[in-house]
């Protein structure tokens, strides 16, 4: 149990030293991140799931349909995973803001948060996720980069008791 309690302390120790983006971060592009546009139609992604220590846990694919209707963005998500299992996720996000956003889905608890400056978007939310033996809650801290009119790069920290747990990575490319 202390060797337990050690190994705890030194991975929390280690994953604060770790530098995370700031909104505040110079943007290294002119591009304007418009989540509205960008996700409105048929978008596909590729990404994987890896554990604090950067061991990779999980790939999959997502086929996203989005709609905005000038006031809410719904995200329709299904992801397959590399061992055939399946998801769906369907968020329903609302501008509330020029850079502000919140939004909510099954299994988020409360709302989610977001905020966009020029080439980047933040996105904050505690969610339930389903795992094989139930469900883990986990705090996601996922930032998004426009890398083209048609490429946005996310990553996605994750936390667990406030310790991190993990990264998402995904590629998201806009279909024509």
């Amino acid at each position: 149990m202390l060797r337990f309690l050690i190994a705890i302390a030194c991975t929390a120790l280690l994953s604060a030293c770790v530098g995370k983006p700031a909104l505040e971060d110079e943007a290294l592009s002119a591009r304007q991140l418009n989540l509205e546009e960008f996700f409105d139609g048929r978008v596909v992604a590729y990404g994987q799931f890896q554990d604090v220590f950067g061991t990779v846990r999980r790939r999959f694919d997502v086929e996203i349909e989005g709609t905005w209707d000038g006031e809410t963005l719904k995200l329709i998500e299904d992801f397959v995973y590399e061992d055939g299992s399946t998801e769906r996720r369907v968020w329903s996000l609302q501008k509330t803001g020029p850079e502000t956003w919140r939004g909510t889905a099954p299994g988020v608890i409360g709302e989610a948060t977001g905020e966009e400056r020029v080439d980047t978007f933040n996105w904050q939310y505690t969610i339930d996720l389903p795992v094989p033996d139930g469900t883990l809650r986990v705090r996601f801290d996922d930032w998004m980069w426009l890398l083209s009119d048609t490429r946005v790069l996310n990553r996605a920290y994750m936390k667990r008791y406030g310790v991190d747990i993990g990264e998402v990575i995904i590629t998201f490319e806009k279909q024509p």
